[in-house]
């Protein structure tokens, strides 16, 4: 038995008449007949009373019609799931940040239109660092993940670059470097961070944003006085505004703890880049994932355009 038997039979039930169910089936009457009685011998009881006029259901094929109905309309209910998952419509969408690349404008925003336009699409968010992130997309925890530089790049995993901002000097209110507000805009040159203790959230030595600090300040015989090692740029903040340090973060997230933390940008030659990466399993851009890389390259646009 086959869906195709179930059509059969369903549309033989409905017209009441094999030759017209045969037409309507673009079939021949002979075939038909043939299928039906098949049906009914694997089946093992009779659907059809069989008479001059057309065809009329048993007990029996009443209670078969119910259910080859139900079975005809739950196959269609999951094509049309299946043709929505594909086109990335229905499903399940799970998706990381880190907390820096929360603060960016660009999260809220695809976020807020992605629940606009696919409601049929669950979503579920998680906020990590950057190898966490990395980590869950390459063991299918998640599907994207939204962060500022990668901390490495594991085969099968593709990264892309929506966005990019500057890093700005984040200072403790009561810092030398603090000054007053009209110094809030005045760029700091590198070689002011010597002998001052830095706050980074990954480790001298790995990849990532404040790699890319720490290789500017060696270039320039720039000597931090000692780092502190967090695990996400939130506490980084926290760690400033308690007197703790000084760091960098991304232009994005100023005005974060405005009240203890002032921020200004460093100076040209000591310029860091915070990108907004969006990673992604490489051999995955299909269904709800495709759809949401879509929307994220159509929003960064928009961020850029403004």
């Amino acid at each position: 038995m086959d869906l195709r038997h179930l059509r059969y039979f369903v549309t033989v039930a409905e017209t009441g008449h094999m030759t017209r169910a045969a037409g309507l089936l673009g079939m021949q009457q002979p075939p038909l007949s043939q299928q039906i009685k098949a049906l009914e011998q694997e089946l093992g009881f009779t659907l059809l009373h069989r008479h001059p006029k057309g065809v009329s259901l048993t007990d029996g094929g009443r209670q078969f019609l119910d259910e080859a109905r139900r079975l005809l309309r739950d196959f269609t209910d999951m094509r049309d799931r299946m043709e929505r998952l594909a086109g990335g419509h229905y499903g399940l969408l799970t998706i990381g940040f880190t907390s820096s690349a929360g603060a960016h404008a660009f999260t809220p925003a695809v976020l807020r239109s992605w629940r606009r336009e696919q409601p049929g699409i669950a979503l579920t968010m998680t906020e990590d660092n950057a190898a966490g992130l990395i980590e869950a997309i390459t063991k299918d925890r998640l599907h994207c993940g939204l962060l500022r530089v990668p901390v490495s790049r594991p085969e099968g995993v593709s990264f892309e670059t929506l966005l990019s901002e500057p890093a700005l000097l984040a200072l403790p209110l009561d810092h030398r470097l603090a000054g007053v507000p009209q110094a809030a805009t005045t760029p700091v040159p590198l070689g002011e961070l010597d002998g001052e203790d830095l706050i980074l959230v990954r480790r001298p030595g790995a990849p990532g944003l404040y790699a890319n600090l720490l290789a500017l300040c060696e270039r320039d015989g720039v000597k931090p006085r000692s780092c502190i090692e967090v695990e996400r740029m939130m506490m980084n903040l926290n760690l400033v505004a308690a007197g703790a340090g000084i760091s960098i973060v991304p232009a994005s997230m100023r005005g974060i703890h405005a009240a203890s933390v002032v921020f200004r940008p460093l100076a040209t030659a000591a310029q860091v880049e915070a990108p907004l990466t969006l990673a992604y399993r490489t051999e995955d851009p299909a269904g709800p994932t495709a759809a949401f890389i879509a929307l994220a390259r159509r929003i960064a646009a928009s961020f850029t355009d403004a």
